[in-house]
């Protein structure tokens, strides 16, 4: 369990980084990224060459016995939904960062860039269940909440269950919203719950794994524990075949999540949680922007 001064610092250092991204980055792609509800009026002005006919507002014409035209905006308020994993695999990690830290700093920058265009924020934090949840907000003190209750809450159900998040989030968030799901997927398999938020929301997989599951150094026998099971096997890292079987396993778990992602109508985002996630969010959101 972390210390409360341990996880401010954390709160804080993530936050400047964060909203720095956010400001400089992130918040116009977001905005391009993410349409709003539809389009609202918003006032109407004289007719100007080139302007759509079909816009004219027949009854000022009338009254004003020139052409006018009807103005419409954007509905821009959102709602950004982050359904984040929390179970004991996301404590893996080097002593840099754990893959916990880094789901933080994502679920960040994506909560400040949502503050910069005035959409509400939600947190549903899953292990082998439901764990903890805040309801949409809006502000920096919202999203500073949600960042240190990410970083400070621990699963109390093992195992990890995306399902049974997109179960809870399809009864409470009835309107469309964006949701991302931040989760390594390791134990848990998107399913009939994913597929209809898929359809409901604008839905995107972040999957983050680590290459450090994947490659082991070679010490003869080895005693592994599954984090989320708790099981314990003896495995020989000296063995070749061994290796090859690891990075033959992460490949195909990670093309098995886009194709299921791709199929349910979802996003797909693989992260390296060693590496920087900037570069593939802010590609995945210039995608699809056009």
């Amino acid at each position: 369990m972390q210390d409360a001064k341990s996880i401010i610092e954390k709160v804080r250092r993530i936050e400047i980084k964060t909203r720095r991204l956010s400001d400089q980055l992130f918040a116009g792609e977001y905005h391009s990224s993410f349409k709003g509800r539809g389009m609202s009026f918003a006032e109407v002005r004289p007719y100007q060459s080139g302007d759509e006919v079909r816009s004219i507002d027949w009854n000022v014409t009338a009254r004003k016995r020139a052409p006018y035209i009807k103005v419409f905006e954007e509905e821009r308020e959102l709602t950004l939904n982050l359904v984040v994993d929390i179970s004991t695999s996301m404590r893996f990690g080097t002593a840099e960062r754990t893959k916990a830290e880094q789901l933080a700093e994502i679920a960040a920058t994506l909560a400040f860039s949502a503050v910069g265009n005035n959409d509400k924020i939600g947190l549903v934090l899953f292990a082998g269940d439901v764990e903890k949840v805040i309801p949409p907000g809006k502000g920096r003190r919202h999203v500073m909440r949600i960042i240190k209750t990410i970083l400070e809450t621990e699963a109390t159900h093992p195992g990890s269950n995306v399902e049974a998040a997109m179960n809870h989030l399809l009864k409470v968030q009835k309107r469309h919203s964006i949701v991302f799901v931040l989760s390594d997927f390791l134990n848990t398999a998107p399913d009939k719950n994913y597929r209809i938020a898929a359809k409901r929301y604008d839905l995107c997989t972040l999957a983050l794994y680590d290459q450090k599951e994947w490659t082991l150094p070679k010490v003869g026998l080895l005693p592994m524990k599954d984090l989320e099971s708790g099981r314990v096997q003896w495995v020989n890292t000296s063995s070749g075949r061994f290796e090859r079987e690891l990075a033959k396993r992460q490949g195909q778990h990670l093309a098995q999540l886009e194709q299921w992602s791709k199929v349910a109508g979802a996003g797909f985002i693989p992260l390296d949680s060693t590496a920087d996630f900037v570069p593939p969010l802010l590609q995945f959101m210039k995608s699809k922007g056009r």
